[in-house]
C-alpha cells in the first residue's frame, strides 16, 4: 500500500493535495475567527453564535442541491466553482463591517463549504474505484488534519501578535488557500455528468427514508465533534484538577492519532458489514470515553486528573476514527452511482447539525449536568451505534429493491421499443455515436481525460 501518510500517485494525491491547500488556511481561520469577529467587526459572542448558526443551518439544506448539481454538470468543475465561491465568502468577511454583511457572509461561507464538500465526495467516488473509495478518504481525513495543525499553529501567531492587520493577514491567506485549492481540483480528470434520469424527483435523496435513517444515527454519533474544541477545555478548568495545559494536549492527542492512525485504522472497512460493525464499536469506545471523562472530575492530584483525560481521548480518538471509517464506506456504498452528489451532501448534512446543535446541547447536558451528563452521552454513543447496523441492512434493501424495479422498467420499455420497431430512448441508435449510455442505478461512473497520457483514472 505505500505509506501510511501519503496518498497513492494519481487522483488521490492531488484529491489529498487540494484538501491540504484549503486546510492550512481553515486552521488558522478556525483559530483567530472568533478575535477577529469580536475586535475587528465588533460583535458580541452572542451575534457570532447565531450568525455561525444560521449560516450552518442554511448549509446543511444546501449541501443537497449543490451535490445534485455536482451529479448533472460535473463534480470536477462544481468542486472548484464552490472553493471560488468559499474564497469569495472569506472576503465578504475581511470586508464586513456590520451585522447583516457578517449574516451574509456566513451563509455564503456555510452553503460554500457543505456543497464543497458534496462535489468532493461525487468526484472521489468518480474517480476511485469503489473498494478503495475508503481507504482513499482516510488518506484525505489524515491530509486534512495535518493542514489544520499547521494552519493552527499559524494562527497562533496572528493571536500571539493580537493585531488588526495580523487577523487580516490570516483570512487573506485562507481565502487564497481556496482558490489555490480550486486551480489543484481544476488539474483531475473530469468525471462525466450523470444523465438525468427520466420518471425519478430530482432531489431522490429526500424520499429515501432508509437512507435519512442512516444519515440521522450517523449525525447523532457526530455530536462528539464539539468535544475537543470546546466542552473539554470548559469541563477542564471548571470541573477538575488537571492543570489548564491538559486542554491542548487533548488536542495534540487528537490530531496527530488521525494523522498517523487514520488510514490503518480505515484498512479494515471493505463492505457494509464490516463497516456497520465499525460503527456499533465506535459508539462504545466513545461511551466508555464519556465515562472516564466523568470519571476525571471524581477529585485526585492534577496530575491523575490529566492521565485520566488523556486515556479517555485516547479512546475518543479511536472511536472517532471507527466511526469516520464505517461512515465513509456507508454514505458511499448506499448512495446511487448516478447520484453520488446528492447523496453525500444529504449524509454530509450531519456535519453541520452537529455544529449547529452540539455546541448547545452539550453544553446543557455535560457543562450543567456533570458526570450524569457525561454517562448520558455515552448511552446516547453506544445507542446509535448499535442501531447503524439495523439502519444499514433495511438501506441495503431499500436500494437493492430501487435497482431491480430500474432494471424491469428499463426492460420493460426495451421489449415495447422493439415491438414498435423504434430505438429506445438513451441508447446509441438515438443519441448517436460516442454518446454516454444511460445507467441504472449502482453501475459506475465515466471519468473523461482531461488529456495527456494516464490522465484518466476509470473506476
Amino acid at each position: 500500500m505505500g505509506s501510511r501518510l501519503v496518498p497513492p500517485a494519481g487522483p488521490p494525491r492531488r484529491l489529498a493535495a487540494a484538501q491540504l491547500t484549503n486546510a492550512l488556511g481553515d486552521g488558522a481561520f478556525l483559530v483567530c475567527s472568533a478575535l477577529y469577529f469580536t475586535r475587528v467587526v465588533g460583535l458580541t459572542a452572542t451575534q457570532i453564535g447565531f450568525g455561525l448558526t444560521l449560516g450552518w443551518a442554511v448549509g446543511a439544506v444546501a449541501g443537497v442541491p449543490l451535490g445534485h448539481l455536482a451529479d448533472r454538470r460535473g463534480p470536477r468543475g462544481v468542486a472548484a466553482l464552490l472553493a471560488v465561491a468559499t474564497s469569495v465568502s472569506v472576503g465578504a468577511f475581511l470586508t464586513a463591517r456590520s451585522y447583516p454583511a457578517f449574516l451574509a457572509a456566513a451563509v455564503l461561507y456555510a452553503c460554500a463549504q457543505c456543497g464543497l464538500s458534496a462535489a468532493r465526495q461525487a468526484l472521489l467516488a468518480g474517480l476511485v474505484a469503489p473498494e478503495r473509495r475508503t481507504e482513499v478518504r482516510a488518506y484525505l481525513q489524515s491530509t486534512v488534519n495535518a493542514g489544520l495543525a499547521v494552519g493552527a499553529a499559524l494562527g497562533g501567531v496572528a493571536l500571539r501578535i493580537d493585531t488588526r492587520a495580523a487577523y487580516l493577514t490570516v483570512l487573506t491567506v485562507d481565502a487564497l488557500s481556496f482558490l489555490a485549492a480550486a486551480a489543484v481540483l481544476l488539474r483531475l480528470p473530469a468525471v462525466r455528468p450523470a444523465p438525468a434520469s427520466t420518471g425519478e424527483p430530482r432531489l431522490a435523496v429526500l424520499r429515501d427514508r432508509p437512507y435519512a435513517v442512516v444519515t440521522l444515527v450517523n449525525a447523532v454519533l457526530l455530536l462528539y465533534m464539539p468535544l475537543i474544541s470546546l466542552i473539554l477545555p470548559l469541563w477542564i478548568v471548571g470541573r477538575t484538577a488537571a492543570p489548564d495545559w491538559a486542554a491542548a494536549a487533548l488536542l495534540v492527542v487528537n490530531t496527530v492519532s488521525v494523522v498517523l492512525f487514520q488510514v490503518r485504522v480505515a484498512a479494515r472497512v471493505d463492505g457494509l458489514r464490516t463497516a456497520a460493525r465499525y460503527v456499533r464499536s465506535a459508539g462504545l469506545v466513545l461511551a466508555v470515553s464519556c465515562a472516564g471523562f466523568a470519571l476525571s472530575a471524581s477529585g485526585g492530584s492534577a496530575w491523575a486528573a490529566a492521565g485520566v483525560l488523556l486515556a479517555s481521548a485516547g479512546l475518543q480518538v479511536v472511536g472517532e476514527m471507527m466511526l469516520a471509517a464505517g461512515a465513509w464506506e456507508i454514505g458511499f456504498a448506499l448512495a446511487p452511482a448516478d447520484r453520488q452528489g446528492q447523496y453525500q451532501g444529504f449524509f454530509g448534512s450531519g456535519v453541520a447539525v452537529a455544529r449547529m446543535v452540539g455546541p448547545l446541547l452539550l453544553t446543557t447536558l455535560v457543562l450543567d449536568g456533570g458526570a450524569p451528563g457525561w454517562l448520558a452521552l455515552g448511552g446516547l454513543f453506544a445507542v446509535a451505534g448499535t442501531a447503524m447496523g439495523p439502519a444499514v441492512r433495511r438501506a441495503e434493501r431499500s436500494r437493492a429493491g430501487q435497482v431491480e424495479q430500474a432494471q424491469q422498467a428499463e426492460q420493460a420499455e426495451r421489449s415495447q421499443a422493439d415491438a414498435l420497431g423504434r430505438p429506445v430512448a438513451g441508447t446509441a441508435a438515438e443519441d448517436g455515436p460516442g454518446a454516454a449510455p444511460r445507467r441504472a442505478s449502482g453501475h459506475a461512473g465515466g471519468v473523461t481525460s482531461t488529456g495527456g497520457p494516464g490522465s484518466a483514472h476509470r473506476t
